[in-house]
């Protein structure tokens, strides 16, 4: 709720024009009444409408400056008559009638562009920034016509006003690194994929990696959606960064390196969260040294996302493209409390990306981590994956501890029993289908529904073909061993949704009488993991959270020591690839200003895309128009099932060409302008 003096955002009239104010009227919406901790805005326009909230708004230069911002932005687009020379026009009369030399005829001038940009303009950013400007020309005629008769510049003509201004789009603002997406479609579009992928490494340096496994959170909050199906936005990804790649080009980085600035910073952990603070860090000339415990680069989605669905080398030219700018990598060291403080000495600023690697247990009864076939997730994908991908074996002790005939995973014959619902548990149970298991069940607590929205349709569907059984409203009761405390059986639960009768939440509750036993010669919990944080020294007394990761305030990610910083799953718990690469994006923003002045602050840009992220830029209710409805999503080619099950072969094979320019066509292009005036 935010208290306005005269709101149209979103459909909301509110009009406090000539109350007190401890009489107005509040709106629905998170507006951004406070700009940042210490000063408050004074009016907020974007593509839905416009909310003043100080009664002392200059109006007409509010407009103004709107309709300067969508020059700039139309200027460098060009790509229809309408928005280009629309937006001039638009900028050119309000312009004209601020400084007072407006004349009566210029606002039927300017209703006649703005409803003509509304019908015709290509894009969305077109049609939208009409809309707030019609709203003040009709509800603020007085203050136009007092500066059209009396010749006089509107109240605040001259003010020293910042007009604060970000280009978002539902797509970008949904997604967690805030991409460009519209921008890496439209090179897609033109054939330009080097454009589209200096577009992605904005904000995204990992393209090949999220172009194949990210969970995509853009496409629920596609406009698209509202007409027919959202764009498949993220198989569009990774066509820039596969032409780079299979061309043989040198890296498309999204601006020149900057000369070093004499600041270093140390980065432990070179998964995603800490490959992503070292480019971006490196792009603005400070020295960056990355310490990394496993003998390979990418944590864990080098050692824990499956060859099948993350090609190795598609990767290691995602790392490559961070060794470019000159990143330092210290790999096969474990660092350490004393290394810490060194570290926190020797440099101008700590990142800890370390991930969370320690699986967690399914709290079952007889659940002990000495059972024989009781394997931990992370170790499970771990030795798996080291084989290959990299050639490393199993050495004759884990051989025997894990009950394997080879120096590899071989699970002939044997029956594997997942306990899971997100993306590792998916890789452990298609990483045994490809490890010869005979049967391999995973066992959820919730629906259907429930792990397709934790995962994605394709991967849950793609396991089904490949014979996994999912046993869902099911949970592990006890482990059931023999004489030699090896696994021989699971005590299953079973359960069903009771609906609560005071409207909450439905709840699971155990259906008596209805538990069984399955075989099972491997239990492998996937339920989540934890962090492993002895590295930190014990006197630095860093304030954790309740899921016992490092806590920050989630904006700037620097922790209760003064230099030390945080991201990824070590600051959060167990998230997505795109969620600690945005992290890592801001952090590392951040960082580059703390080293050089030695204080926290966020950019303008950054504070925007907080309180848009707030807003929400998605409408789910919106009815789309003026484009034409029913076109298919394009869907790439996969390996069937029978040639992929029995290998680690690359299943999504991604578009052709003409599939590519197909679904880029379907792409909206749905920018938004959003201003704040401080």
């Amino acid at each position: 709720m935010s208290k306005v003096y005269f709101s149209t955002w979103n459909g909301e009239f509110i009009n406090n024009i000539n109350k007190r104010q401890e009489e107005w009227e509040e709106s629905a919406y998170d507006l951004p009444v406070m700009y940042d901790s210490y000063r408050e805005s004074k009016a907020f326009i974007g593509w839905d409408g416009v909310a003043i909230f100080n009664e002392d708004v200059d109006v007409i230069r509010l407009a103004t400056e709107y309709a300067a911002q969508y020059q700039v932005y139309s200027e460098a687009c060009g790509r229809c008559a309408p928005g280009r020379w629309g937006g001039r026009i638009l900028y050119d009369m309000l312009d004209k009638i601020a400084r007072g030399e407006g004349e009566l005829s210029d606002i039927e001038h300017l209703k006649e562009v703005s409803k003509t940009m509304q019908t015709t303009s290509k894009c969305e950013i077109g049609k939208t920034v009409p809309t707030p400007i019609l709203d003040i020309i009709t509800h603020f005629e007085d203050d136009f016509m007092r500066c059209i008769h009396e010749k006089q510049p509107s109240k605040h003509y001259d003010a020293d006003i910042d007009y604060i201004a970000k280009i978002t789009a539902p797509c970008t603002d949904a997604c967690p690194a805030h991409v460009d997406i519209p921008g890496y479609i439209e090179g897609v579009r033109d054939l330009r994929l080097d454009d589209s992928l200096i577009a992605t490494r904005q904000t995204m340096p990992l393209a090949h990696t999220c172009g194949r496994v990210c969970p995509h959170p853009c496409e629920d909050a596609c406009r698209r959606t509202n007409l027919d199906e959202p764009i498949s936005i993220m198989e569009l990804k990774r066509l820039g960064a596969d032409y780079e790649t299979d061309h043989g080009f040198g890296f498309f980085h999204p601006a020149e390196k900057k000369p070093k600035i004499n600041k270093k910073v140390v980065v432990v952990g070179a998964g995603p969260a800490g490959l992503t603070t070292a480019y971006y860090l490196a792009l603005e000339g400070i020295d960056v040294d990355v310490y990394e415990e496993l003998p390979v680069l990418g944590g864990e989605v080098a050692v824990g996302v499956p060859q099948y669905r993350m090609p190795i080398e598609k990767y290691n030219k995602d790392i490559e493209c961070v060794k470019d700018l000159g990143v330092n990598f210290i790999t096969d060291t474990r660092v350490n409390a004393d290394m810490m403080r060194e570290f926190e000495n020797d440099y101008d600023a700590v990142m800890i990306a370390t991930g969370t690697r320690i699986s967690k247990k399914v709290r079952c009864n007889n659940e002990r981590e000495e059972i024989k076939g009781y394997w931990g997730a992370i170790d499970f994908l771990d030795k798996i994956n080291l084989f290959e991908k990299y050639g490393y074996t199993i050495s004759k002790e884990e051989q025997e501890r894990y009950m394997l005939p080879a120096s590899h995973i071989d699970l002939t014959g044997k029956t594997v029993v997942c306990v899971g619902g997100g993306f590792t548990s998916m890789d452990v149970v298609r990483c045994s289908i490809r490890a010869n298991a005979k049967k391999v069940y995973m066992i959820y607590r919730r629906d259907e529904k429930t792990i397709i929205r934790n995962t994605t349709y394709e991967e849950y569907h793609e396991a089904v073909e490949e014979g996994v059984e999912f046993l869902f409203h099911s949970a592990v009761n006890t482990i059931i061993t023999d004489e030699d405390d090896k696994i021989t059986s699971l005590l299953i639960d079973k359960f069903e949704l009771v609906p609560d009768p005071n409207g909450g939440r439905a709840q699971l509750v155990k259906i008596e009488g209805e538990s069984y036993n399955i075989e099972a010669d491997y239990l492998v919990p996937a339920v989540s993991q934890s962090a492993n944080l002895d590295l930190l020294p014990s006197e630095w007394e860093l304030k954790m959270t309740s899921w016992a990761t490092i806590k920050t305030n989630g904006k700037d990610y620097m922790t209760s020591r003064k230099g030390i910083f945080a991201s990824g799953d070590c600051e959060y718990g167990p998230m997505t690839i795109v969620n600690a690469v945005g992290q890592a994006k801001r952090a590392s923003s951040v960082i580059a200003r703390y080293v050089q002045t030695g204080e926290i602050s966020l950019s303008d840009d950054e504070i925007m895309e907080d309180h848009l992220r707030k807003m929400r830029v998605y409408d789910k209710n919106e009815k789309v128009t003026g484009w034409l409805p029913g076109l298919a999503r394009e869907v790439s080619i996969k390996l069937d099932a029978h040639n992929r099950k029995y290998n680690n072969k690359e299943v999504n094979l991604g578009f052709t060409q003409d599939e590519a320019m197909n679904e880029a066509d379907r792409c909206m292009r749905c920018y938004y302008i959003a201003m704040t005036a401080v």
